[in-house]
């Protein structure tokens, strides 16, 4: 749907990846653009919107100028409480995100993505089978590059969008042909007044514009969702997918072997049930087979044959820091996991590697509670190494319940005492359950060293 911007006033609060999209696409709307930011712009989100030519400000947000919008589009990192944001809601301005902006101006359909855990590998893993299949197609959101800035030119038939709650708190026009929720658990409470039913109903805002053309794809063995979907009026193709058979449910995907996928979607099919082979996927873990299950049927919807989809799944590189296999030393596999930085995505790992497990855990503990990793760390884990600046919580829980409780605050320490304590047959595994901060910048500079120090201890 094409809005002309000419003359109307369109401000953008925060100067990342999508803010800076969103000012060159409003620009090339016929917006006039200002850009403020209260913090440090990024040198070369700077120079992209001094070449355009685009107004904008770093480390203040001057209200006079902010008030004065039409619309205005928000980063999502910037919270409701934020004394800009309350001015702005005072005024009753238009705020929205840069993917409702984004979408007034594109032709292309859409798959949108989102869930607490998986949603870059789901995401990833869908735009790689619509790639592989020769669709032209975009990858934005969280992933890529910025679907406006992506859409200026808009070449592309579909995009593969990849949406946190926070993108979807501001998506009111937003219809994305096919919706994904992959899953809800607690996390980014503070957001949601520690709510865990109002961060639900934030994640399943990404079926509120969603009708009869569209599809609705859903973790069907999710509790929350589950319950919270009830009490959302959509008439849209509800397409659940499970890990197991399901008497009380039709659902649109099952994995009726460990590796066969079923697939029921008569909107699409031409006949009965079929069937999709897994079995050479590189993903592993039961999380793994719930955003493959995701991924397949969004992709089968999208057009995609049987044979496209079994022809796409063996070539898939899933993103660094997600069970990314990184090294053996002396025969024993080590995994990097750094990005399980909760408890829901540690459990994942633990219960997808089906070997005896060294374990690597720890970081900056958000409230965990490790109860649910009891009985996999009992019937699994050989060893814990704790690698945090304060491991206290941990070796409560886990003491007694491991037979090697450890503790290190350096990475390549807890790599050399893991090659010591694994034996062949065991793998050593890094999925911290906590965020990183303590010890390192981001779970990603947590993977790299981890990588790193296999790496170095392999080649002694």
């Amino acid at each position: 749907m094409q809005h002309s911007g000419e003359g109307k006033k369109l401000v953008i609060l925060g100067s990342g990846e999508s803010g800076v999209g969103a000012a060159l696409l409003g620009q090339a709307k016929g917006y006039n653009v200002f850009v403020s930011d209260g913090g440090a712009l990024k040198p070369a989100y700077k120079d992209k919107l001094t070449q355009a030519g685009i107004r904008f400000e770093e480390g203040t947000h001057t209200l006079e100028e902010i008030l004065a919008a039409d619309e205005i589009v928000k980063s999502p990192g910037i919270p409701e409480k934020a004394p800009v944001m309350q001015a702005v809601r005072e005024k009753g301005i238009k705020v929205m995100s840069e993917i409702d902006l984004a979408s007034r101006y594109t032709r292309a359909q859409s798959i949108a993505i989102t869930g607490t855990n998986g949603k870059t590998t789901t995401t990833l893993l869908t735009y790689h089978l619509l790639k592989e299949a020769g669709y032209n197609v975009g990858l934005a959101g969280n992933v890529g590059h910025s679907f406006a800035e992506q859409v200026i030119e808009d070449t592309f038939d579909w995009f593969v969008l990849e949406l946190s709650s926070f993108q979807l708190d501001d998506t009111y026009d937003y219809t994305p042909t096919v919706a994904v929720l992959l899953n809800i658990t607690p996390d980014h409470l503070d957001r949601y007044h520690y709510r865990i039913e109002e961060y639900a109903q934030a994640k399943l805002r990404i079926t509120r514009n969603l009708d009869s053309n569209s599809y609705f794809v859903y973790n069907a063995d999710d509790r929350l969702i589950q319950q919270e979907y009830q009490s959302v009026f959509v008439d849209t193709n509800d397409l659940p997918f499970s890990l197991h058979q399901r008497p009380d449910i039709r659902c649109a995907a099952r994995y009726v072997s460990e590796t066969t996928l079923r697939l029921d979607v008569p909107q699409v099919q031409d006949e009965g049930p079929e069937d999709v082979s897994i079995a050479r996927s590189p993903l592993i873990g039961q999380h793994n087979r719930q955003n493959m299950a995701a991924a397949i049927l969004a992709a089968r919807v999208a057009g995609l044959s049987v044979e496209q989809l079994e022809a796409a799944l063996p070539s898939f590189s899933n993103a660094a820091h997600r069970l990314q296999p990184v090294g053996e030393i002396n025969g024993v596999p080590f995994i990097n996991d750094s990005k399980a930085t909760n408890v829901e995505a540690a459990w994942y790992a633990l219960d997808g590697v089906k070997a005896p497990l060294v374990w690597i855990a720890g970081g900056t503990d958000k409230g965990n509670d490790y109860s649910t990793l009891l009985p996999l760390a009992r019937e699994k884990v050989k060893a814990l190494i704790c690698l945090g600046v304060d491991n206290a919580k941990l070796r409560a829980a886990f003491d007694g319940v491991v037979p090697v409780v450890e503790e290190t605050q350096d990475v390549r320490e807890a790599v050399r005492r893991a090659a010591v304590l694994a034996q062949p047959g065991d793998v050593v595994l890094l999925s911290p359950a906590c965020a990183s901060f303590d010890l390192f910048k981001n779970y990603e500079d947590r993977g790299r060293q981890f990588a790193h120090a296999v790496g170095e201890l392999a080649k002694l």
